[in-house]
């Protein structure tokens, strides 16, 4: 039995679920997703928690079992709490506003670098410690976008400038053995 996948989901007072067969649907104060998920996996609601079971024991089931169960759980989550990405921006001259929704980035180029939020993503920015978060109901759309954002300017290794996570290590090299 799947450790992640017999655990339960509890359901908070004010998100709504509604199971149609394998479409599970979750709308909370923060938003609304829904998804279809893939027959082999069966989801019950009882008394404000969903649970997740398979109908058999073959390895494909097994895998489903698991993520489905972690899947609901970050929509459920997702539209109530919500989730956040921090990114930190190192660099001389190096920096991040907000112009509307958008996130503009100066982070060494000729120009600076607009950034649009998709539907359900916002920034928020933080000059004095030079981080961006992003914020939003989909853990992916938020992991995405910080990924995107992150590729703007990756980290390098030798002055560690860049756009890193704020958990990220950069893996430091040394220069050239000639310089003092």
């Amino acid at each position: 039995m799947s450790r992640i996948g017999r655990m339960p989901v509890v359901i908070p007072a004010t998100v709504d679920v509604q199971i149609d067969g394998s479409h599970v649907r979750v709308k909370g104060p923060k938003g609304e997703l829904e998804h279809t998920f893939p027959p082999g996996v069966e989801i019950t609601k009882d008394d404000g928690v969903l649970s997740v079971s398979r109908i058999s024991d073959e390895r494909t089931y097994r895998a489903l079992h698991g993520m489905t169960r972690a899947l609901i759980n970050n929509m459920v989550v997702g539209v109530s709490t919500g989730f956040e990405k921090v990114l930190e921006i190192n660099g001389v001259g190096y920096r991040a506003e907000i112009s509307g929704s958008n996130l503009v980035l100066h982070v060494g180029y000729s120009h600076p670098v607009v950034v649009e939020p998709p539907e359900g993503i916002s920034f928020e920015v933080d000059p004095r410690t030079r981080q961006v978060k992003v914020l939003g109901y989909n853990k992916e759309a938020v992991g995405q976008m910080a990924a995107d954002i992150r590729k703007i300017r990756p980290p390098e290794p030798y002055k560690g400038k860049g756009i890193k996570y704020l958990d990220e290590k950069i893996r430091r090299k040394a220069g050239k053995t000639g310089k003092v």
